[in-house]
């Protein structure tokens, strides 16, 4: 492996809407699915809660990840909330940092009906997708809240502007 001083996704002549998007900024995310036999994740920061009777989580996945290919064949999966001590973690689920034996060697996870679950996380939810269609370059998918638990939220993570920072 190479260690680079510069990004090595960084565009060098940036899309507009990109850095538009990097200026929203959000609350960072672990999505997960799959069990034993096969399982994956993926650092999500697009996504957004709709209440009501049945709540539902959206997010706008990357449709060659291969979290979007085990959440739409398995059905379900599991949204989890970062905090700042994951941001490495983070990193290796988005592809952007080394994941030495894989990225679920990084950190304990707790197996689900849902999927996998990072050990640590003490805000996520269990979700059942109910449906997909492709918005732009990004698969929008509309998953069911079948199970949430909502804990403490100590130093929640944040991605701002192409980098991760803590939430005041």
């Amino acid at each position: 492996m190479t260690i680079h001083a510069e990004h090595p996704f960084r565009d060098p002549e940036p899309d507009p809407v990109r850095r538009f998007r990097g200026r929203v900024g959000g609350r960072v995310s672990l999505w997960t699915a799959g069990d034993e036999d096969g399982r994956t994740g993926l650092t999500v920061t697009s996504y957004l809660l709709a209440a009501g009777e049945d709540a539902r989580v959206l997010a706008l996945l990357d449709p060659d990840a291969d979290l979007t290919e085990r959440l739409l064949g398995s059905g379900r999966g599991v949204v989890q909330l970062l905090t700042w001590d994951d941001r490495d973690l983070a990193e290796m689920f988005a592809g952007t940092a080394p994941a030495p034996g894989g990225m679920f060697r990084q950190a304990e996870f707790v197996a689900t009906e849902w999927g996998p679950r990072l050990a640590t996380a003490t805000t996520w939810a269990g979700v059942r997708l109910e449906s997909e269609q492709e918005v732009g370059w990004s698969t929008l998918v509309t998953t069911v809240v079948e199970h949430l638990e909502v804990g403490k939220d100590a130093e929640p993570l944040r991605h701002h502007r192409g980098r991760y920072t803590r939430v005041d």
